[in-house]
């Protein structure tokens, strides 16, 4: 397991081209091997511009190195305020490499689910770039209302859009850990990737499989709901998720955006170091 970045209560970010302007963003992660897996090979990255997860396979050490492989390289793209799907895809084709020089491999490789989110400037204006391979998850929370951002890539998710299972029967399948993309395996990664408006007061979730396994999307949407800051939220969600049998590697990331260039915070509460 490998962990980039820390807890943040209050993080600015100047708007280039608007004089002043500045985004407000909270964030907090916590990631625990649950009560079935010998070994945490779930990874993370939670330092500004990008926020993500990775869900290692492949093997104990294999999965590790595949999942550290690829925070390892978005961290690199972590020093400009802003990114684009190039440094992305770039991270993710370094990583691939890396992964083939890696120790514990198996005969058929490693790999990784991989999924976040990063800040992005389109047409002169911020906003977040989500991303996703595999079965990871972002999920975003605007005024009470949960919505997923990202589309699963898997087994059940092609029967699902095929009409052939319902989602009742999608929770209880047993083909629910069989992915159709990740990173990895001596392939070119093919992110999808999709812009997301910059809303103040809205909450945004980055969560390996081992979340989405132990809670519904009604139980997510509670806690990220009565969590009073980001690391509430998170410790919460983990809680649940142990609470509920523990059965996978937990990683979460939550993400809060307390001001944008359209909705500044009040003169008076303008206040803080940048972290």
């Amino acid at each position: 397991m490998t962990q980039i970045g820390r807890s943040s209560k209050r993080h600015h970010i100047a708007v280039p081209g608007k004089d002043g302007a500045r985004i407000t963003l909270a964030w907090a992660s916590v990631t625990d091997k649950g009560y079935r897996r010998a070994v945490n090979e779930d990874s993370l990255i939670a330092r500004s511009p990008i926020f993500a997860v990775a869900d290692g396979m492949g093997g104990h050490s294999a999965g590790d190195v595949a999942s550290a492989a690829v925070v390892n390289r978005l961290a690199e793209h972590t020093g400009p305020s802003f990114i684009d799907e190039g440094s992305i895809d770039t991270a993710l084709r370094d990583a691939v490499v890396d992964m083939e020089k890696g120790a514990g491999q198996s005969d058929l490789g490693t790999g990784t689910t991989v999924t976040g989110f990063a800040l992005t400037m389109v047409g002169g204006e911020p906003s977040w770039l989500v991303f996703n391979i595999g079965d990871s998850r972002v999920y975003e929370l605007e005024e009470g209302e949960l919505r997923q951002l990202t589309v699963d890539h898997s087994i059940v998710q092609e029967l699902l859009d095929a009409g052939a299972i319902t989602p009742s029967e999608a929770e209880v399948h047993p083909h629910s850990n069989v992915i159709t993309r990740a990173v990895g395996f001596n392939e070119d990664p093919v992110p999808d990737f999709s812009l997301v408006p910059l809303t103040v007061g809205t909450r945004l979730l980055a969560c390996s499989d081992g979340l989405t396994k132990e809670l519904t999307e009604h139980g997510i949407r509670h806690f990220l709901t009565v969590g009073s800051s980001p690391l509430d939220a998170a410790g919460q969600l983990m809680d649940a998720a142990l609470g509920n049998g523990g059965r996978d590697n937990v990683t979460v990331v939550v993400v809060d955006v307390m001001e944008t260039p359209d909705s500044p915070l009040p003169a008076g509460r303008r206040t803080g170091r940048r972290r």
